[in-house]
């Protein structure tokens, strides 16, 4: 089984996990939280500019988590808004008003609703000490998963925003 965390496209192999009850989802729960999933239970688990919504006391617990319902070897897809690109992207001199805006709004998550706000601004520098620190025994940058259509291959301004990386267990 493959799980994707966030996610409301159905596609083959993919079981979903959301926060939402919506057509397609498998599992309502939080990313936080996978006690509902076994041990060694997934081959490969997505997570797509979900992991930025996770207060920081729950970052090491949830990546924990993330790892124990992963097999031997198993994938761990992550994509974050890239805080290195966001902030040079905002301190730009000839970035306009209206793109400040929006990237500000990358940082700090849309805030519209309660779901919509970012308690951690992901770097490469960042992600890779806490996947090393829970355990992960590699991750590696790409550009692209060519999974799932989705914000990992967001380019707004015509360059990706994202952080893409692919932990192994």
């Amino acid at each position: 089984m493959k799980l994707h965390i966030g996610g409301e496209t159905i596609k083959e192999g993919w079981k979903i996990l959301n926060i939402f009850e919506k057509p397609g989802v498998d599992f309502i729960g939080d990313i936080s939280n996978l006690s509902m999933f076994e041990d060694d239970s997934f081959s490969e688990v997505y997570a797509s500019h979900v992991f930025e919504h996770v207060t920081q006391a729950k970052v090491f617990d949830t990546l924990k988590g993330i790892r124990r319902i992963l097999k031997p070897s198993g994938k761990f897809y992550i994509s974050v808004p890239d805080l290195d690109i966001l902030c040079h992207t905002f301190i730009d001199p000839i970035a306009s008003q209206d793109v400040k805006f929006h990237v500000m709004r990358m940082m700090f998550g849309g805030q519209v609703d309660a779901h919509d706000f970012h308690f951690f601004g992901w770097n490469q520098l960042f992600l890779f000490d806490f996947l090393r620190r829970t355990g992960f025994s590699d991750a590696n940058r790409v550009d692209s998963f060519g999974l799932f259509n989705d914000t990992s291959d967001y380019k707004p301004y015509g360059f990706p925003i994202s952080l893409n990386v692919i932990a192994i267990k």
